[in-house]
């Protein structure tokens, strides 16, 4: 950089507006919008709080000379106590900031949480499956607090630390310019340090994320996991591999304190340099009178108290790069476009008319690992459909792709002649409604879960859900009825109960489609033969697509489809399908069927 570049007041603009930090603070902005005048408010009050520093070390310059040199206490014997009303001042003025930065800033952060929930609500099925637990709360939750708090609290220490370092600069040159200007050499000299230092810590940062997030998943896989930890006699390993995630957090600390913590050290030599040099010079300028001993004494003090701030600075410094970098973070998840999502002029779906049509539909998770290959299927209104076939065959894959869970990578699949990604996604999923092997169920009451499918639904609605679902007699005994709780996930339930929770709400929202992924799959005999019965009831004039293991649940489907290693390899009724020698569909069935015979 040239000197003529070091001085041009454009350039330097043109720098602070691409700086990181001023990115990062004009992001956040709209979020203070809101709440500008507490935040202002707050700003202003630091002023006074940096300015008044300079008080007490302006006030010992008379004080000194006509006390401690010429013996007379006529003038300054107010001092003192001026010196404890404008600490008092101060203090109150600090706890009104505080205040006001702890209500704005908490405002702020409710509001950046509930802009970083409703962005997750927009991810895709597959955004999900990518990320750990950890992470999500990391960078949904943790970022937020990090970022707001670290903001506020960084601004209210810069205004105070401003005002107060202008003010106290402002003491040392009315003492002494040829002292002031030795100092402020050496405070810029202390402040050369920190020009690469976010380069230095910027990877450690981030490793120190990762591994934060690692100690969150570890967390919920053990509260989620806790039988099969303790079935498998798990502890030790589970303990094991905690104790690595520690090992790893601690040594990320340690790198964090061998690449920061000198700088503090340094920065107590660099000052004390100055300390030194203002105090030999200082005693030259006394000795030939060009400063008073009260010149020399004031100037002492405000230089101690512009230098104390600087020489803790490097334990601030990781506070503020943290702030930035989950400002970053925030922001980055933010501008994530969802790869699912509503096209400019999407199409209204009111109802669902005459069929459901796949057209040479391609998927893969893994690019060039294709999961399903050019399926080509129609289902007619009212057609119930069966898809079977081998494990990781493609089947859920196939119908997790209707309600758009996930994106097709060619071809197209439509509903009523329209491609289903022309569709407003919401009118795509309110005419759908899936029920899953494993259906998660909402901490809360079971009244609260069925209404998730209709949420002004009468209790004759409620009521009749249940009846269909088979769970009107289990509610009835039940001491609080629809109002029981459940636990989280449901955990209070059966497995069949649960599926018939989920099968309830499924009716309730009385959707034409119907999605039954292996909803009996994990069921016992008796438990899948009463919620076979409320299925049943669910699958009453609708449009159905079914996936069982169990084919003795599918043989009355107007079709079955078989899909084997992604592609659709058979399709026709149970009896079409039975009379091809050799089939896939008659493999199966007779692998099931020879050793246990239907009814048996």
């Amino acid at each position: 950089m040239t000197i003529k570049e070091i001085f041009d007041i454009k350039t330097i603009i043109n720098k602070i507006k691409t700086s990181q930090a001023f990115v990062n603070y004009s992001r956040i902005l709209p979020y203070v919008k809101p709440y500008a005048f507490r935040a202002l408010l707050a700003m202003v009050i630091c002023i006074p709080i940096g300015g008044l520093d300079a008080v007490i070390a302006l006030s010992l310059k008379p004080y000194m000379d006509l006390v401690m040199v010429e013996k007379t206490i006529e003038s300054p014997w107010y001092i003192p106590f001026g010196i404890v009303a404008f600490t008092i001042i101060q203090g109150l003025l600090n706890y009104m900031a505080l205040y006001l930065n702890t209500w704005v800033g908490g405002k702020i952060t409710n509001d950046l949480k509930m802009s970083l929930y409703k962005k997750m609500l927009t991810f895709e099925t597959s955004y999900f499956d990518k990320k750990k637990s950890g992470d999500i709360v990391f960078r949904f939750n943790n970022d937020a607090d990090c970022a707001c708090n670290g903001l506020l609290v960084n601004l209210k220490v810069f205004v105070s630390r401003l005002f107060s370092s202008v003010s106290l600069v402002c003491v040392l040159f009315y003492n002494s310019w040829q002292l002031a200007l030795i100092a402020t050499l050496v405070l810029g000299a202390a402040f050369l340090p920190l020009a690469n230092m976010r380069k230095r810590i910027n990877d450690v940062m981030k490793k120190s994320v990762s591994a934060g997030s690692a100690v969150i998943t570890a967390y919920n896989e053990t509260f989620a996991g806790n039988k099969t930890i303790t079935s498998y006699n798990l502890s030790d390993k589970q303990e094991q591999k905690f104790n690595d995630i520690l090992k790893n957090v601690f040594t990320l600390n340690i790198k964090m304190v061998q690449r920061t913590s000198w700088l503090s050290p340094m920065m107590h030599v660099i000052v004390s340099v100055g300390i030194g040099l203002a105090i030999g010079y200082g005693s030259h300028l006394i000795l030939t009178k060009q400063i008073t001993s009260g010149n020399f004494v004031s100037f002492i003090t405000a230089l101690i108290m512009l230098y104390t701030p600087v020489k803790n600075l490097g334990n601030n410094f990781n506070s503020v790069q943290m702030s930035f970098m989950a400002i970053e973070r925030v922001f980055a998840v933010l501008d994530t476009k969802p790869k699912i999502s509503d096209k400019e002029n999407s199409k209204s779906l009111n109802t669902f008319e005459n069929s459901i049509r796949f057209e040479n539909v391609c998927f893969e998770y893994v690019k060039n690992k294709p999961v399903l290959k050019n399926i080509n299927l129609e289902v007619k209104k009212g057609e119930t459909i069966a898809l079977v076939g081998n494990s990781g065959g493609g089947k859920s894959t196939m119908v997790s792709l209707i309600p758009r869970f996930y994106d097709i990578t060619s071809g197209s699949i439509k509903i009523d002649g329209v491609d289903i990604r022309d569709y407003k996604l919401f009118d795509l999923r309110k005419n759908i409604s899936v029920v899953f092997q494993d259906n998660f169920l909402f901490s809360g009451t079971i009244k609260e879960n069925i209404l998730l499918g209709k949420f002004d639904a009468t209790d004759d609605e409620i009521y009749n859900a249940l009846k269909m679902a088979y769970l009107e007699g289990y509610v009835n005994n039940l001491k609080d009825g629809l109002n029981t709780q459940i636990g989280e996930r449901g955990i209070l339930l059966s497995g069949g109960q649960k599926q018939r929770v989920a099968i309830a709400r499924a009716f309730i929202k009385n959707a034409p489609i119907v999605i039954l992924d292996e909803a009996t799959s994990a069921l016992d005999n008796k438990s899948e033969a009463v919620v076979q019965k409320a299925i049943d009831n669910l699958m009453q004039d609708k449009t159905v697509f079914v996936i069982a293991h169990r084919l003795s649940t599918i043989q009355n489907a107007h079709r079955i489809a078989v899909i084997n290693e992604g592609n659709l390899v058979e399709l026709g009724t149970h009896e079409e399908l039975m009379q091809i020698e050799n089939g896939k569909y008659k493999t199966l069935y007779e692998m099931q069927f020879k050793k246990h015979p239907v009814g048996v």
